[in-house]
């Protein structure tokens, strides 16, 4: 009995329901259509399995909460309330997600790869706004937002090359942000506060109307 109270408390403590199914990845496998699969939010299956990353292996096993296979189609983002909050954070999430797992490309947009700012335009064009093609042109629309008020839907910016703004990406919420990166070879959602982003923060634009 006292096992059995332990093993409820850890699945407790890492946000696994006493439900959860353990899933294998296979080849082809993203974190987006896994997520898909089972109908749940990819950013939670990160928090669940203590991900940093959306960075799967083939053969990795992934605690799925709830596990109910989803009847949703794919291409189907959530509609967001006129005020709520999380709502638009799920919205964001969803239309971001739609693009991981493509491979990097400088230049690119389309099946074939993208680059960083390609896929912060693809991702906010499903929600009405039209972004300019470069990362640099992108910064200079908007709002600027200190880090501490980063919304879901935001615009984060980096420095990587060392001569200002270089990497844009999306803000999801919690830490956690969406973009297309050249070294993983494809989009991915990071942790913004990894060492390595922390450092080369350049500051943030709000581009959603409303928010």
């Amino acid at each position: 009995m006292q096992a059995i109270r332990v093993l409820f408390l850890a699945l407790g403590l890492l946000g696994v329901s006493a439900s959860a199914e353990t899933y294998v990845v296979k080849a082809g496998d993203t974190l987006s259509n896994v997520a898909r699969k089972f109908n749940t939010d990819p950013v939670q299956l990160m928090r669940t399995n203590g991900l940093s990353s959306s960075t799967i292996q083939i053969g990795q096993k992934l605690q799925v909460p709830g596990a109910a296979k989803s009847t949703q189609p794919a291409n189907t983002i959530p509609m967001a309330s006129k005020s709520g909050t999380s709502d638009r954070t799920g919205v964001v999430r969803a239309a971001a997600m739609r693009f991981m797992g493509i491979r990097y490309r400088l230049g690119a947009l389309g099946a074939g790869g993208i680059d960083c700012s390609a896929f912060t335009q693809a991702v906010l064009r499903q929600m009405g706004v039209q972004l300019p093609r470069t990362a640099r042109q992108q910064f200079a629309v908007g709002t600027p937002v200190t880090k501490s008020d980063l919304r879901a839907g935001d615009l984060v910016f980096f420095n990587t090359l060392g001569n200002g703004v270089s990497h844009v990406g999306v803000y999801l919420g919690g830490g956690q942000f969406a973009h297309a990166n050249s070294y993983q070879g494809r989009t991915v959602v990071e942790d913004i506060n990894q060492m390595y982003y922390r450092y080369r923060y350049v500051g943030a634009r709000r581009v959603l109307p409303g928010s």
